[in-house]
């Protein structure tokens, strides 16, 4: 597998990066990874880097985004915080990712059974903690079809809200960034929602 040049990196379309990381989805989960060098991509990638998409998920040790989608040294911009929330230092860092750096696409990834999501379901205080969780609330706040039992031992519940935190995020995304907004309204950026199911490790792509 080729380590992205400038070059490979200006002729992609947002529509090909997505495809990008829905084949590498695909050959993960076929345990059929891309023949790649590291150590050679490592030298390749020692004077610059041009990473063709920028990927918010959650600490979570089972959702590596380099992993699930089967790339390689200088492939992705990798954010990763509990939760998948944002704040204003991830979304400068998203603007750093997309007008600076040349990311065609920005995907938002959520996972089933996050603890995060629990924590906020079942209202978790602890030291700093509560702050990042406080975030999450929004989407608790949106869901409205759970009646009875609206905490973290409800499945349900949970993946609803896990669902709806992505949406919420993507949406501040646009609400808050200019810069980001412009590029998609230009054609070149995408911004994606997704969700990886740790069991499975497929992602279902918000489409």
């Amino acid at each position: 597998m080729r380590t992205q040049t400038k070059e490979t990196q200006s002729s992609l379309t947002p529509e090909k990066a997505l495809t990008i990381l829905k084949e590498g989805n695909q050959r993960f989960i076929n345990n059929l990874k891309a023949n790649r060098n590291l150590l050679q991509q490592v030298n390749e990638t020692s004077t610059g880097q041009f990473p063709f998409a920028t990927i918010l998920s959650c600490i979570d040790s089972r959702t590596s985004a380099e992993l699930i989608f089967d790339q390689g040294l200088g492939d992705v911009f990798s954010i990763r915080v509990a939760g998948n929330i944002l704040n204003e230092d991830i979304l400068g860092s998203m603007e750093f990712a997309t007008k600076i750096a040349g990311t065609k696409i920005i995907v938002v990834l959520g996972h089933t059974k996050c603890g995060a999501i629990v924590g906020a379901c079942n209202h978790v205080e602890l030291g700093n903690l509560t702050t990042l969780l406080s975030k999450i609330q929004p989407a608790i706040d949106h869901e409205t079809s759970t009646r009875d039992n609206r905490t973290g031992t409800n499945p349900a519940f949970v993946k609803n809200v896990t669902t709806l935190n992505v949406q919420l995020t993507i949406d501040r995304i646009r609400k808050e960034s200019p810069v980001i907004v412009e590029l998609e309204k230009e054609g070149k950026i995408t911004i994606m929602g997704a969700m990886y199911d740790v069991e499975t490790g497929v992602v279902t792509w918000n489409e």
